[in-house]
């Protein structure tokens, strides 16, 4: 299947059926992913909403792409963008501090490693429920990459500052190292009932009542729990390196629930806002092929994103465009369209 066959674009009412049937074959490592009819519809009908919302600047928009075969019409790939992390204005991950503790009267200093909860990462935009059917790299990189180049053609929707919570690690049976030490105390349920009834929310109203307010001392953790902090489930493996070669990086945050990675990125640092380039549409000639290209055209409510091969760019204000690239972008010769190289 050649990359200009793949084409990303917004989800509409017409996908719910495929879309449950896509998430049916997720498995428990993809926990975030809407999996119910009742989840997707929801999904689906607000992010129909906020692409054809008027936007002034980023609040409760969620924005649901899918991956498509442009040839068959089947779905391949789903994922979503937020423009403001959680719901109710907060969002909660655990902070990795080191607390010092100092005893004067022994004469005793020493640091020791915390987990505390905080709402630092609201009010940045969230990369979020990535799945991707076939695993393959470069449809994968083309659907978790165009929803950042939907942000770059518009930027006014979006904060400053993005991040993608990636899933932490588990075992065949879905259990969680992390959440049996923690989160499981308060929670009372196994990880993936807890993921399920709350959609993988993070959001203050399913997290601040359970969660402790107290920092955690990781020493009194488990060591299967301390070893899974900050590390990413196998599934993971790739998005985390699509993610990382777009620009983002792990910080200090972690997720509350299996203690996956967190990363973050401001936009300034992301390949799709500081290395696009807007160039005119031309047709295909003669030359060789010698780039691959992620190309978006840009409009936002009727947005579309392919991969395709095509001459170099640096020097010429313009990309030549096969047939079959133009028919998927919505565009013609003339048209203006984002253009990043691979």
């Amino acid at each position: 299947m050649t990359t200009s066959a793949m084409l990303v674009r917004p989800a509409a009412e017409a996908d719910i059926a495929a879309l449950v049937t896509l998430a049916a074959g997720a498995t428990a490592g993809v926990h975030t992913l809407p999996k119910t009819r009742a989840a997707i519809e929801r999904s689906v009908e607000r992010s129909i909403a906020s692409f054809a919302a008027d936007v002034d600047m980023p609040a409760d928009e969620s924005y649901t792409f899918v991956l498509e075969d442009s040839r068959s019409g089947a779905l391949l790939g789903t994922a979503a963008l937020a423009a403001t992390a959680g719901t109710n204005g907060t969002f909660f991950a655990f902070r990795n501090d080191v607390m010092q503790q100092v005893s004067r009267d022994l004469n005793i200093s020493h640091s020791v490693h915390a987990l505390t909860l905080c709402s630092g990462l609201t009010g940045h935009s969230q990369l979020s429920s990535f799945y991707v059917a076939n695993a393959d790299p470069a449809s994968a990189a083309l659907l978790s990459r165009a929803r950042l180049m939907f942000a770059a053609v518009a930027p006014h929707r979006f904060g400053d500052r993005f991040f993608a919570s990636l899933a932490g690690v588990t075992d065949q049976a879905g259990h969680s190292p992390f959440w049996e030490a923690l989160g499981r105390k308060f929670f009372q349920i196994d990880f993936l009932e807890a993921e399920r009834l709350i959609d993988g929310g993070r959001n203050r109203s399913l997290i601040i009542e359970l969660m402790p307010h107290y920092p955690v001392y990781v020493p009194l953790l488990p060591g299967d729990a301390q070893a899974a902090m900050g590390q990413v489930h196998v599934e993971g493996e790739l998005p985390l390196q699509i993610l990382t070669d777009e620009g983002f990086e792990a910080d200090e945050f972690i997720d509350i629930f299996d203690g996956g990675p967190i990363l973050q990125a401001h936009k300034h640092a992301l390949r799709a806002f500081t290395g696009s380039r807007q160039r005119r549409v031309m047709g295909s000639g003669g030359s060789a092929e010698t780039a691959t290209y992620l190309v978006s055209n840009i409009h936002q409510q009727q947005f579309r994103a392919v991969l395709c091969a095509a001459p170099a760019i640096d020097t010429s204000d313009s990309i030549a465009l096969s047939a079959e690239a133009r028919r998927s972008l919505q565009v013609a010769p003339g048209d203006t369209v984002h253009c990043v190289k691979l």
